[in-house]
């Protein structure tokens, strides 16, 4: 519980990093990896959930949907929790709490219970992952090293997702039960190191406010529309996806966990080069197309050929998808800062990542619903391409002003 030595502040600032660097850097990484797989582990282990406990979709969704709002609602009060008991205290006492709903859900068959745990693990995440990112802020002074350190995070975030869908994939082979337990020794090895080397607050703030400047602000609202419209169609897709796999091709969970890999893994490899892509071409323009992408991949799958294969009918959706994170993820999280006024970041990015979230919230279940009223799946698609439509039109309003702002130089 001590505070960062001279050494390693000198270090942080310099890029040349000590052990105790290395250690803080490791267990925040570590925390927010275990943050992104909690979706994608769920993911692939739905359909064997759901025929076990015989629930219906729309039951069984709530398993996603559920995380996903937990997380929207403790954005927003998190930096009312963090102001009052400070960026250690919660840090560390989410992640107990995350454990602790690890082991409840997994040691248990009740589908309420079970959706009450991922509602709790969202909320967790929701503390954790930004105020992870403010740990970093605070330890690494500003330069290469910070820049740096966030670069590390956000790769071990976005890989997350892949790995989830691999270690589900092998989870299942044992029990299902299994993909909800194994994060809990996890996230209590990592509470541990964080016990000794997560630095103390330097001193209490203030809870940030919502204004009407940040309410007003043009590219901050175009880019909360983008990510909501982008998270809600990725994730609708990539359920009925797998759904999919086991209902008409009856494919072992591991097998489904491979053929999602091409709508996750082009994000992980390119994350470290997402800065030098926006400072090239701007953000507006990545952004239109990602939404560009992601439109395609809907409409493809909307009117594929009912008798499609996986490489004809699924595969292009999945690198579309794939290709629309790849290019409009990074631009979506920077526009919707670089434009905010530096003290109304705190409130801004909360209300950015809570966008990000209700459009899963909103989607995913809605996409049920119609699963559930239809035998075919073309009204869930219709609606799921009507959203990323809403994106698209969206991304193309923000390139009226790109031309007035061209893209910064980056030296290589």
């Amino acid at each position: 519980m001590t505070a960062l030595s001279a050494s390693s502040a000198a270090s942080a600032g310099t890029g040349s990093w000590d052990r105790r660097l290395w250690g803080i850097l490791f267990v925040l990484s570590g925390n927010m990896i275990l943050d992104a797989l909690e979706v994608s582990v769920v993911l692939v282990a739905l359909p064997t959930i759901k025929a076990d406990l015989g629930l219906s979709l729309f039951q069984v969704q709530w398993m996603m949907s559920g995380f996903a709002i937990g997380f929207a609602t403790l954005l927003v009060l998190g930096p009312r929790v963090n102001a009052r008991w400070g960026r250690r205290r919660s840090y560390l006492g989410a992640m107990l709490l995350f454990a602790a709903a690890s082991l409840a859900g997994g040691l248990t068959d009740d589908a309420t219970l079970l959706i009450a745990t991922r509602v709790v693990k969202g909320g967790c995440a929701a503390l954790t992952a930004p105020t992870g990112l403010a740990i970093i802020s605070t330890t690494f002074e500003e330069g290469p090293g910070q820049r740096r350190a966030v670069t590390v995070y956000s790769l071990f975030g976005a890989a997350g997702f892949t790995a989830g869908l691999l270690l589900s994939g092998v989870l299942l082979q044992a029990d299902w039960h299994l993909t909800f337990l194994f994060p809990a020794p996890v996230a209590l090895a990592l509470l541990l190191f964080g016990l000794r080397l997560v630095p103390p607050d330097a001193g209490r703030g203030r809870a940030p406010r919502v204004n009407a400047r940040v309410l007003r602000n043009g590219p901050l609202l175009r880019a909360a529309l983008g990510a909501a419209t982008l998270n809600g169609t990725y994730h609708s897709l990539l359920v009925m996806i797998t759904f999919e796999s086991r209902d008409r091709f009856g494919w072992a969970p591991w097998q489904t966990a491979v053929a999602l890999l091409p709508a996750c893994l082009p994000l992980a490899l390119t994350v470290p080069f997402a800065g030098r892509l926006v400072a090239r071409f701007g953000t507006p323009r990545l952004i239109a197309l990602g939404a560009l992408a992601t439109f395609a991949g809907c409409a493809l799958r909307t009117w594929r050929p009912a008798d499609a294969s996986y490489a004809t009918g699924t595969l292009p959706t999945l690198l579309l998808l794939g290709a629309g994170f790849v290019f409009a993820f990074a631009a979506l999280n920077i526009q919707a800062t670089s434009t905010v006024a530096a003290q109304d970041r705190p409130m801004a990015v909360p209300l950015y990542q809570t966008a990000v979230q209700l459009g899963a919230i909103v989607l995913l279940p809605s996409t049920a619903l119609l699963l559930a009223s239809s035998d075919k799946d073309r009204p869930a698609l219709l609606l799921v391409l009507a959203v990323a439509g809403a994106g698209l039109l969206v991304a193309l309003t923000g390139l009226r002003g790109s031309a007035a702002t061209p893209p910064r130089k980056v030296s290589p």
